[in-house]
């Protein structure tokens, strides 16, 4: 069967020295430039170009190759608190069984639909050939923090004008009591026509006092 993929792909691995031998094993590490869009979009993930070290075992079984291994890089994003950068080292394991497209299947009691539905989340070897990008991919966003801290005790931004209280533990805000607030207003609308009405007395007595 012809291939598409390119051997020259970093993340395109060949399992031709395996020779299709169930139980022979192969080891192999490789660094890598990550694809892009590598992470979780918006929050973290493996900046594009940024090295991948790989560390990879091959091992033939009857049906195709399983592939085991590790992948670590730096990744970053930003604290989900204070938004403020971070990075962090991230290991991810990950393992799949690659099968060869013309593997045994005699051993199948599935019925069609269930086989179909196999079919569809089965790796396949392409002409010695599998590649470990989408692999990679799900194991890599497996791996990194749903949502991130710059640290575990980050308290955050203040809620009213936006501060990092990290960069000034004392800050914070006088409380009003909401309470009190209709009735502070109350007040300042009185003893501001209190005032108007002291003005309008000691206009009238300044007028009689010209007369």
């Amino acid at each position: 069967m012809s291939t598409h993929l390119d051997h020259r792909n970093p993340l395109v691995f060949d399992t031709h020295e395996l020779g299709r031998r169930p139980g022979a094993q192969q080891r192999l590490t490789r660094t890598v430039d990550a694809p892009k869009d590598f992470g979780i979009e918006g929050v973290i993930g493996v900046p594009e170009g940024a090295p991948m070290e790989l560390e990879v075992r091959l091992e033939s079984v009857m049906e195709g190759v399983l592939v085991t291994g590790t992948a670590r890089a730096s990744a970053q994003g930003e604290c989900v608190r204070c938004l403020e950068p971070l990075g962090l080292e991230v290991d991810a394991d990950f393992q799949e069984m690659f099968s060869y497209p013309d593997a045994d299947d005699r051993g199948r009691t599935a019925e069609p639909a269930d086989d179909a539905e196999e079919d569809e989340d089965s790796l396949f070897l392409e002409d010695g050939l599998f590649d470990l990008e989408p692999v990679l991919r799900d194991a890599v966003v497996l791996a990194l923090p749903m949502q991130p801290v710059c640290q575990d005790d980050c308290p955050g931004l203040c809620s009213q004008c936006g501060a990092r209280l990290a960069d000034d533990p004392d800050h914070h805000h006088d409380a009003v009591d909401i309470r009190w607030a209709a009735l502070q207003g109350l007040a300042g609308t009185i003893q501001d026509g209190e005032k108007d009405e002291m003005s309008g007395a000691e206009a009238g007595v300044d007028e009689k006092q010209e007369k």
